[in-house]
């Protein structure tokens, strides 16, 4: 068979992944080989950007457009928008506990910014469970009702959290049905059962976030499938989650506060890939920030914790990482008595065009790491006048704060394969304290465009149960079986759904014997 002919049964797939500082994209064969890799400027509106990545990775590649069957975005638009406190949909907040809930009201705790934003439309309504299911009170809907009719053309979307949800749903889906019959069985209605863990206030904050950025998700899910339309594209779209999975468009747009932190995720997936190690630390460079991450049997470790995003703390699935702030565009300030300060502020996407090594004005990172013989990138006379006893000294600084960040991820002292990716990992050595190798894989540089193209289709559930009802067997099969549901729901194939990971932690604090079960299921995409 010859070589076009071959090409022709190909099935191809593109991965786009959006940075602070690059817009990395590439193509994948039907064997996983990177086809072909670009990398281009993030722009300040992250849309021309993707479309100038996707433009340029299809032209580098000169294949038969028909023939990709995915495409995969993993995007910053979300973050973005909670970041900046713009495109936020309005929204409508209903809490359901009351009267055990009063004493703490729906957005304590959050910025005072978005408490303005999101503040105008509350209601706490009676109803609400125990932790094993029984009702706290009845479900007041009238109440609910007419605060839903009250605002006919003042919302966008609704966030609704009850008490317990994740071991009874069937209040928030009744609260749910009610603002489906006043505004219309396509009105965008939130539910904490399917984002949030079980801690009330944590939960009712990811709703919220979850049901602003809905219109954002519309916008960006259509704005990529228009980019594809426009090359010639007929491929399906799908999105990168938090856990270093895709969704499908809809289910996408349906939660869009699981595109939060795709990108590093992304980075983790790609390099477990590209190294076939399925047990390490991950180092990603960028042109702002390191994030360092762990791979646990392929998968993003998850964090433990509350997670902060734009300031208001959530519980939904993230995963561990630490950042710091120092990246390919950090900028060095030196003082006149040789102190010197490294960022925290980076020139970003810019860094071709403010680097010294670049003929630009502004001391960077980069122009440390090449001026010490570190790097080749841009012209190193344009550095060469610079005091090089002390380069060294910032070089090592920031080797140093990296180190220390991968030592916090470590869970005992033992050394772990540590692996580089991003466009800035060439700017750090072959050796760092704490690690047993270092690893800088082929395509290092797009492993995080990689890690949206070969990621799996994943759906998780959390809940409680008490085994004085429900034997633990039962129970187990239980939350496996909602697992996989929800990963058919966002785009896995039946077929080849798996069970990836099981967490089962009794809650002594807790009567009837209760155990919090978590499972979560991981399958191909479906074709």
């Amino acid at each position: 068979m010859t070589s076009k002919e071959m090409e022709t049964l190909a099935d191809y797939r593109i991965g786009i992944d959006v940075g602070g500082t690059h817009t990395d994209a590439v193509i994948l064969d039907e064997n996983d080989h990177v086809v072909a890799e670009v990398k281009t400027a993030t722009t300040e509106d992250v849309t021309t950007g993707i479309e100038r990545a996707l433009n340029a990775v299809l032209k580098s590649a000169s294949i038969d457009r028909a023939r990709i069957q995915y495409a995969m975005l993993g995007t910053t638009h979300c973050t973005n928008a909670i970041v900046e406190r713009k495109r936020l949909n309005r929204i409508a907040i209903v809490r359901i506990g009351a009267p055990a809930t009063l004493a703490v009201e729906p957005l304590t705790g959050m910025p005072h910014d978005l408490k303005a934003v999101f503040s105008s439309h509350v209601l706490i309504a009676k109803g609400g469970h125990e932790f094993d299911g029984r009702e706290i009170a009845p479900l007041d809907t009238e109440s609910i009702y007419r605060f839903a009719e009250s605002l006919k053309g003042k919302i966008d979307a609704a966030a609704i959290t009850s008490v317990f949800s994740p071991v009874s749903r069937h209040h928030e889906e009744r609260a749910a049905a009610v603002f489906k019959d006043v505004f219309g069985e396509d009105f965008p209605v939130s539910l904490s059962h399917h984002i949030g863990s079980i801690g009330l206030l944590e939960r009712e904050n990811a709703t919220i976030l979850n049901a602003a950025l809905i219109g954002v998700a519309k916008q960006t899910v259509q704005g990529f499938e228009a980019a594809l339309r426009k090359e010639g594209v007929s491929s399906r779209a799908f999105f990168g989650q938090n856990d270093g999975t895709l969704m499908s468009a809809d289910y996408a747009i349906q939660y869009p506060i699981f595109m939060i932190a795709c990108g590093p995720t992304n980075s983790l997936r790609g390099a477990s890939y590209l190294t076939e190690l399925e047990d390490a630390v991950v180092v990603d460079v960028g042109g702002t920030t390191t994030d360092i991450g762990v791979i646990a049997k392929g998968f993003p470790r998850e964090s433990a914790v509350s997670v902060e995003i734009g300031g208001v703390r959530t519980n939904f699935r993230m995963p561990d990482l630490v950042s710091v702030g120092i990246g390919g565009g950090t900028v060095v300030h030196i003082e006149t008595d040789g102190r010197f300060t490294l960022g925290p502020d980076s020139v970003g996407y810019r860094l071709t065009e403010k680097a010294l090594v670049f003929g630009g004005d502004t001391l960077t990172f980069t122009d440390v790491a090449v001026a010490l013989g570190r790097a080749s990138i841009g012209d190193p006379a344009r550095v060469k006048h610079l005091d090089r006893a002390l380069l060294e000294t910032i070089y090592q600084t920031a080797v140093e704060t990296i180190e220390t960040a991968i030592d916090r991820m470590k869970v005992n002292d033992a050394s772990v394969p540590v692996i580089l990716t991003g466009g800035g990992s060439l700017l750090l050595p072959d050796d760092l304290k704490g690690a047993s190798r270092v690893v800088r894989p082929a395509h290092y540089n797009v492993a995080n465009a990689i890690g949206a193209a070969i990621a799996q289709v994943s759906g998780e559930i959390e809940r409680v149960y008490s085994l004085e009802k429900t034997p633990r067997s039962a129970a187990l099969e239980d939350a496996k079986r909602h697992a996989i549901a929800n990963a058919i729901q966002a785009g896995a194939r039946p077929d080849t759904c798996q069970i990836v990971d099981v967490e089962d932690v009794p809650l002594a604090y807790l009567p009837g014997n209760a155990t919090r079960i978590k499972v979560k299921a991981a399958g191909d995409l479906i074709g």
